[in-house]
């Protein structure tokens, strides 16, 4: 078989049209037309091992599951290799103990909805740890450890589709382990794989980029959403809170972008046609989860009271019931409360809608992904790159040959 050479991208790193450029201008076997079907042929029936590919996929490590009312949450785990030069990663576990393996953790959702129709929903990393330092997250604890490429982000998609056999990924969301914004030219070169027409062929209504309130990061993917094809691509902000006063004690992002910063920059985010902005609000026991949270949480969706005279946000608060880290000094809401606070927003004329709790037990509910073994033990947990540094590692470099 036909090796790729160097002078041909990996596949799942690149839309298709460049992929058959190179071929192409490689003087490969078929030329443009030859490499396309080969592109087809590879995402859309998983036949790694073809001429000019040659797609060496990453073991899967291990795979848990847990039942839900709409059937098994399954977290898979595979192994990273060295970065490649440019990608930002701390290879040293040595703190972790020997035989430390990096990993991506990614997360298999079912959902049935209003049809009574099961499909899944791909939960996927775009890092190993984090440096946003959120407090109630499990990710956070470990620091940032590793940025991932746009090919080990598609291959998280490629294994639960035809290794897992998982045939019914419908939506695919980022909101895994990292932060997206903080690795964001490799994300977008993901999602344009992702919603390739010959790849795995995603609607870009169907992938959402979530963030913790990277401002900078907002107004750069809004630049890449004005442009053709990317016009449905969806947007969750990690908002949880009410106020300045209380987001800053558990995000330590607000302490750089207020959330009048952050609102500014929602307002300006593209919509276009029915698309809404998600707003996620993790409601934890005595932290945000008052009545008065919820009257300033409506006032602020809606352009009331302190915000008054600014546009309601075109979007919806989606509520997490809090999934407890490991050593959280929170536990999980009773579910009153999360109802009562669910009655509160909606008498108040905030659309809202309650996030259903899957894989809690095996640490694969949101916020639970990662693992303190592999802990940055020097400022995990603390924000790193949070302060001064947290505009060092953001990659705003988006140009990439997307589909239109």
């Amino acid at each position: 078989m036909l090796s790729r050479p160097d002078s041909i991208p990996d596949p799942f790193s690149v839309p298709a049209n460049e992929y058959a450029a190179a071929c192409a201008a490689a003087g490969m076997r078929g030329g443009e037309p030859g490499a396309l079907e080969r592109y087809r042929a590879l995402f859309r029936r998983g036949e790694t091992r073809q001429p000019l590919l040659d797609v060496e996929l990453p073991p899967v490590l291990r795979v848990q599951e847990s039942e839900s009312g709409e059937g098994a949450v399954r977290k898979f785990l595979l192994p990273l290799g060295p970065a490649r030069a440019g990608v930002y990663a701390r290879e040293d576990l040595s703190e972790a103990g020997p035989g430390a393996t990096m990993t991506t953790e990614t997360v298999v959702i079912p959902m049935i909805g209003k049809k009574r129709i099961l499909t899944h929903t791909l939960c996927v990393s775009s890092q190993v740890g984090c440096a946003m330092g959120c407090g109630f997250c499990q990710t956070a604890q470990m620091g940032l450890l590793r940025n991932l490429t746009a090919e080990e982000i598609v291959a998280q998609w490629f294994v639960a589709r035809h290794v897992l056999g998982v045939a019914t990924i419908t939506n695919v969301v980022f909101m895994g382990m990292g932060e997206p914004m903080d690795n964001l030219g490799e994300v977008v070169r993901a999602i344009a794989v992702l919603s390739d027409h010959s790849g795995p062929c995603l609607p870009m209504s169907k992938i959402t980029v979530s963030t913790v309130g990277r401002v900078d990061g907002i107004r750069k993917l809004a630049e890449q959403v004005h442009k053709p094809g990317w016009h449905r691509l969806n947007l969750a902000v990690s908002l949880n809170a009410p106020s300045d006063e209380i987001r800053a004690t558990i995000m330590p992002i607000n302490k750089r972008y207020s959330m009048g910063e952050l609102r500014s920059a929602l307002e300006a985010w593209p919509i276009y046609g029915a698309a809404k902005l998600c707003l996620e609000y993790v409601l934890i026991p005595g932290v945000n989860d008052r009545p008065e949270h919820a009257a300033e949480l409506a006032d602020y969706v809606l352009g009331r009271g302190g915000y008054a005279g600014r546009p309601a946000l075109p979007g919806l608060v989606n509520l997490i019931p809090y999934n407890p880290r490991e050593d959280s000094p929170w536990p999980a809401p009773e579910e009153a409360s999360v109802d009562a606070f669910v009655a509160m927003l909606t008498a108040a004329g905030v659309y809202t809608k309650r996030r259903r709790t899957k894989g809690r037990d095996t640490m694969a509910a949101c916020g639970q992904l990662g693992s303190l073994e592999l802990r940055r033990k020097k400022g995990a947990g603390s924000g790193a790159g949070v302060g001064g540094g947290l505009g060092a590692r953001v990659d705003v470099g988006l140009s990439i040959s997307a589909r239109a």
